[in-house]
């Protein structure tokens, strides 16, 4: 037992460390799950440490981090979106046939994209912000909102979108990923995060935002209209999965209606594993940000070992439930 306290003492002690505490506790130890995860999968699969896997792994990144950056906001609020991945495929579908059948120019398209995103997040933010139809209930009604307007758009049929090389449709897009091998797909969603990290934790809105999810009551009491600003989440949660379908077609090129699920899970996983909290009131951009980066090694890994797809399910799945425990236990130590 005196061992137990010691141990913990000696964590306690770490976690008060000024470079630590700067950098953030949990952000330390993702990072460090993040390397040795990199070792053992080069280890295991030889070529793993190679550039071509290294790009596939960043490919996933975007769209996946662009998703998690939104439902960031969303959760912060202590809300929950299980829309998200049906709805990035929904813009990719109507915004590719937009293109590619209707002849709209490329630019055009990729703002469609956005704008389908965006018209999403003011429908599911108004219905839980103003209507007070409970989260969960909304996103599995824009799910199938979505699936089935995608499906009519493109009357069920696959779009593919252009190659690099197919100047005449507007394949200089996919440069927003990658130009000549450079990851410029990592600098923009950086950059994007950088941005969702100032408005999340630096300006009024984020602090409103963070703020819901810690005592809405007390918000409303005060005087701030809760309404508006939980709207605004859902708002930029739907730009956000608006632009993660740009880069979802920017790396897989074919997109099929009917799909997208299995992204919500990995999106809210990462988001959650990152530190923040499913019941609002707690999140963190840079821990949303490394926990994207070890769910997509973690996909490459295992599809590089030989196992099917439904094993990454399976995976995803148990993180979830992992990463939901460990917020809920965190959360009754500090009660």
């Amino acid at each position: 037992m005196q061992a137990l306290h010691g141990r913990e003492g000696n964590v306690e002690k770490i976690k008060e460390n000024p470079i630590v505490k700067k950098l953030g506790f949990n952000r330390i130890i993702l990072f460090c799950v993040l390397i040795l995860m990199y070792v053992v999968f080069s280890l295991l699969v030889p070529g793993f440490a190679g550039m071509a896997r290294i790009m596939s792994v960043l490919n996933y990144v975007y769209f996946l981090g662009f998703l998690s950056l939104g439902v960031t906001f969303v959760i912060a609020t202590g809300g929950i979106d299980f829309s998200i991945g049906p709805v990035m495929f929904c813009c990719a579908l109507i915004s590719g046939y937009s293109m590619m059948t209707l002849g709209m120019p490329t630019i055009l398209a990729l703002i469609l994209s956005i704008v389908i995103g965006l018209l999403f997040g003011l429908f599911n933010g108004y219905l839980v912000s103003y209507w007070s139809v409970p989260p969960f209930i909304v996103s599995m009604a824009s799910m199938n909102i979505a699936k089935g307007v995608a499906a009519v758009f493109t009357k069920t049929q696959s779009v593919s979108w252009p190659l690099k090389d197919d100047i005449e449709h507007g394949g200089w897009f996919r440069n927003l990923v990658s130009a000549n091998g450079f990851p410029v797909g990592l600098i923009i969603f950086l950059a994007a995060a950088v941005v969702c990290m100032i408005l999340l934790n630096n300006t009024k809105p984020g602090r409103y935002i963070l703020c819901l999810g810690s005592n809405r009551e007390a918000v409303r009491l005060s005087g701030v209209n809760t309404k508006k600003w939980e709207m605004l989440a859902y708002t930029i949660c739907g730009i956000l999965v608006g632009i993660a379908a740009i880069f979802f077609v920017g790396a897989y090129t074919t997109v099929q209606p009917g799909y997208g699920d299995q992204y919500n899970n990995e999106a809210i996983a990462g988001c959650v594993m990152g530190g923040t909290s499913m019941v609002g009131g707690l999140a963190s951009i840079g821990g949303t940000i490394l926990g994207v980066f070890i769910i997509s090694l973690l996909q490459e890994g295992i599809l590089a070992l030989g196992f099917a797809k439904d094993i990454q399910l399976i995976v995803t799945g148990i993180i979830v439930i992992v990463v939901v425990y460990a917020d809920v236990m965190a959360r009754r130590r500090k009660n």
